[in-house]
């Protein structure tokens, strides 16, 4: 599933003999970890799994089995993608745990956590539990997310604590928002017994039926019917008033408008428990890019106005935004291959995200590789309490990304790990490009 195997600097690995198996020295890259604080040129070994040693080049006391030559690239806690679509159970011509999770390593990401709008909808343990089992041929960890409702038909809750003692790692019934006031006060009251996030796709559907983009004048000249920014700014404000409540984790999903962010900010003043994530297409495209009713750029929430898009990468770097999530949602060729209005909503996302996000963030708007990473890798790790993950302290799980931050390349989506081909990104020549991803220190992607 992953590429033929090189090295960073397109060396074969040195063989250091008399070393301890399952160990690899990563030397003399510069590495990123807010976490801890670090920004410098190090060597860092890893030994069964987890950060052994980081010190100063050639200062290590232990020795590797396998030596990678890092030096000019950056060597980050491996990304945590919150909000992936993979697909299985019931859906696998869209894509599988295997080819997604290959398409996860490709794009640097080490931990996916997997939403439950699957065939049947992921609401009982034993679904929960076959996600994560061996046969499904996942290559990076995956962390399901948890139906909250029976059927995410938003009328009763589901087990949270047998979910929770099967795996998931927190409760959404994403797409398919909670309205009801008291089921939702009850799912983040239960979210707060569990100490877990309850995530929730912001969007009234009362007032959305039939839109299929945003509102504003591209709507307009397409005749199409547009979703309103209340709609989702609504049900952002309703929901950290009863974050306030029951002081529950209310994480918000792919937020898209600066009328949402604006509660979010309040809710963050009054220190109350409430994160949110930012898509890479909803920082980069815009709602005019849906051009001639192109349903490469049909996703939901839809692309904003220019001004939303200005508020999104305003909070990216001011720390309002917590995590960038790629909402990777892969659709068949012949699902998108309809009227505009009839196709379905989402793009796939996980090789393009670290592309965009140097482009459009490092590049163009000056964000520090260290605020990125928190917003790929620290952050995201810790919305969902992945301890150990997020961060290269010693003893920490050794999942780890190495990618070159300099390094121009151009997306070709007819080589994508993904089963999926529907993105708006394909020919895109982007800055910043992985060259390796490990996972409990054994490598699942190299770049040729």
């Amino acid at each position: 599933m992953s590429k033929k195997p090189q090295s960073a600097s397109h060396q074969r690995p040195e063989k250091t003999e008399k070393a301890p198996p399952n160990s690899l020295l990563i030397r003399g890259g510069r590495v990123i970890d807010p976490a801890t604080n670090t920004d410098a040129e190090l060597d860092l070994l890893l030994r069964d799994g987890r950060v052994a040693e980081l010190a100063p080049r050639s200062k290590l006391i232990g020795h590797a089995a396998e030596t990678l030559d890092a030096r000019g690239l950056v060597i980050a806690p491996g990304f945590v993608d919150l909000h992936v679509h993979l697909r299985e159970p019931g859906q696998s011509h869209k894509e599988t745990i295997a080819t997604g999770t290959a398409a996860a390593a490709a794009g640097g990401f080490t931990s996916v956590c997997t939403m439950p709008n699957t065939s049947p909808v992921n609401d009982s343990p034993e679904i929960t539990t076959w996600m994560t089992q061996a046969p499904r041929g996942a290559v990076v960890n995956v962390f399901p997310v948890a139906a909250a409702t029976v059927g995410s038909n938003g009328e009763q809750l589901t087990d949270f604590f047998a979910l929770q003692r099967a795996g998931a790692v927190a409760f959404t019934d994403d797409g398919r928002p909670i309205l009801d006031d008291r089921l939702m006060r009850e799912a983040l009251s239960l979210g707060a017994r569990l100490k877990v996030p309850i995530v929730q796709h912001a969007e009234d559907t009362r007032i959305t039926a039939g839109a299929s983009m945003n509102e504003g004048p591209m709507a307009f000249r397409l005749g199409l019917r547009g979703m309103p920014v209340e709609a989702e700014a609504r049900i952002v404000e309703r929901d950290i008033e009863l974050a306030r409540v029951t002081q529950a984790h209310l994480h918000v999903a792919h937020l898209s408008t600066s009328a949402a962010l604006k509660s979010v900010r309040r809710g963050k003043r009054d220190r109350l428990r409430v994160t949110c994530e930012v898509t890479p297409h909803h920082f980069t495209l815009l709602d005019d890019d849906v051009g001639e009713y192109d349903t490469r750029f049909k996703m939901n929430p839809p692309l904003r106005s220019a001004a939303d898009r200005e508020a999104l990468l305003a909070a990216l770097a001011d720390g309002a935004v917590d995590a960038i999530a790629t909402d990777h949602a892969p659709h068949a060729a012949h699902e998108k291959d309809v009227e505009f209005d009839r196709a379905p909503f989402g793009i796939i996302g996980l090789e393009t995200a670290l592309g965009l996000a140097i482009t459009r963030l490092v590049r163009d708007k000056n964000m520090p590789l260290r605020r990125l990473i928190e917003l790929l890798s620290t952050n995201p790790a810790r919305i969902m309490n992945l301890r150990g993950r997020g961060t290269l302290a010693p003893g920490a799980f050794a999942d780890v990304v190495i990618f070159d931050p300099k390094k121009h390349w151009t997306y070709n989506v007819a080589q994508s790990l993904s089963k999926s081909r529907n993105t708006p990104f394909d020919g895109w020549t982007f800055t910043g490009k992985v060259v390796a991803t490990i996972v409990s220190g054994n490598f699942v992607y190299r770049s040729e």
